[in-house]
């Protein structure tokens, strides 16, 4: 298994070559999600933040939000464009390879968008543990690619990315969790160069109801 400095020389890698401004607005499947399953902010914790387009926007709503990733350039960014934003007391960002630690503290909204690694990693395990961060009445929201978009790394690769389904059956719930959310819907994506495609996501979400 690769160690946690793959993961960091990986993602350190991924972030100084990419362009600042890619990933600086908000996943359109959280956003809808947000709107519709939420009624006032609170705290959200952001896993694998990477340059905070999430993070930010969730602070523009008056939430206040940890963005946690395992590189350093990709938070330095999501600081400076909190700053920019003016939430910079709202988003307050934290290191962590989240395969060996975690943030402390239960969150009202705890998010995993797009949390896909080339690096081998407990994957369950780790979405495991983020449900414990969720505070009771809370949300945990996943939103998995589906499909392969063209400008994606793994454009050229034939990708099994698991339903959504059997990410709720890996997290072992017990029955003090609702499912909100369980599908794989359609939406047009936009990528780094302005391009566009038709892409499908996998969402999971579900809220602790105690």
């Amino acid at each position: 298994m690769s160690n946690a400095t793959d993961s960091a020389t990986f993602w350190e890698s991924h972030y100084s070559g990419l362009d600042p401004q890619w990933g600086t607005n908000p996943n359109a499947v959280l956003a809808e999600i947000v709107t519709a399953l939420t009624t006032a902010p609170g705290t959200a914790l952001d896993l694998g933040c990477g340059h905070g387009g999430d993070a930010i926007w969730l602070a523009t709503l008056g939430w206040d939000v940890t963005a946690t990733d395992i590189s350093a350039k990709a938070l330095e960014r999501v600081a400076a464009g909190a700053e920019a934003a003016g939430v910079a007391d709202r988003v307050h960002t934290a290191r962590h390879d989240i395969a060996r630690t975690f943030p402390t503290g239960e969150f009202d909204l705890v998010c995993a968008i797009y949390f896909h690694t080339p690096i081998e990693i407990p994957r369950a395990q780790v979405l495991r543990r983020a449900t414990e961060s969720v505070a009771p009445g809370g949300l945990f929201v996943v939103v998995e690619h589906a499909s392969v978009a063209p400008w994606s790394w793994h454009a050229d690769q034939h990708v099994d990315f698991p339903p959504p389904e059997q990410v709720l059956t890996e997290l072992n719930l017990t029955d003090s969790w609702h499912v909100e959310r369980c599908h794989a819907p359609q939406r047009t994506a936009v990528g780094p160069q302005g391009q566009t495609a038709t892409v499908t996501d996998n969402v999971l979400a579900i809220r602790r109801t105690r």
